[in-house]
């Protein structure tokens, strides 16, 4: 993923060289980009936990962490007027939660897959050549088939595990390089999320065993292509 934007960055200083494209163009612009999702995942707070586990975690120091992931996203985005926009992203992208601390590398959620439904409002700066960009958004994170990890099984005795759906805001920063007069550009995109989900944790019979919240926060970089017309 690094060698990926160094090459792109490249791009972008050659394309940056060269005299200006026709930046104006239409109302709609669509973005295919690779994205490299980048979480934390340390647990916030501790809301519920059942007597037992409690007792078998004196003096136990933890944490956790979520893994990073790659995967192609789509932007769609609608132009007011050439400096303020609309966007919206879509994409899906997998992660599993592993312990830190004494419980270091346990595997606790095994697979959760996250859509980062996001829009933001975008501000256009016209710098030449390259064209800037910031924006603000809410974004909600719809959670999907998440299941328990073997060592949460092991040491919770949990089947199941219930991550909440979660309301949050995306900042966003980055610029677009036209490459031609027909609409194509390079782009670079930057966004920050504010996001913190729960983790709820059940036996067989359904109780509850431990309740979580977790510093998410992802930082999510892309790098892409993008057609306006």
């Amino acid at each position: 993923m690094k060698a990926y934007f160094a090459a792109a960055g490249f791009a972008v200083a050659a394309l940056a060289s060269q005299p200006a494209a026709a930046a104006d163009g239409g109302k709609i612009q669509v973005k295919v980009m690779a994205t490299a999702v980048l979480p934390d995942g340390k647990i916030d707070k501790v809301e519920s936990m059942d007597p037992a586990i409690a007792t078998a975690l004196t003096g136990v120091t933890f944490d956790t962490t979520a893994n990073d992931n790659v995967v192609p996203t789509i932007a769609a985005e609608y132009f007011v007027n050439d400096a303020i926009s609309v966007e919206t992203i879509c994409c899906l992208t997998s992660h599993h939660v592993n312990g830190t601390g004494d419980l270091d590398g346990a595997r606790l959620v095994d697979h959760v897959m996250i859509l980062p439904a996001t829009i933001t409002l975008k501000y256009h700066l016209d710098a030449g050549p390259v064209k800037p960009y910031v924006g603000v958004g809410p974004t909600v994170f719809f959670v999907i088939d998440e299941r328990p990890g073997p060592d949460a099984t092991a040491a919770l005795g949990a089947t199941r595990v219930k991550m909440s759906n979660s309301f949050g805001v995306a900042l966003q920063g980055g610029f677009d390089i036209p490459v031609n007069d027909k609409g194509m550009i390079i782009s670079l995109d930057a966004k920050k999320y504010f996001v913190k989900p729960t983790a709820s944790f059940y036996d067989a019979n359904d109780t509850l065993l431990l309740k979580t919240k977790h510093q998410l926060d992802p930082w999510v970089l892309s790098a892409g292509v993008g057609f306006r017309f």
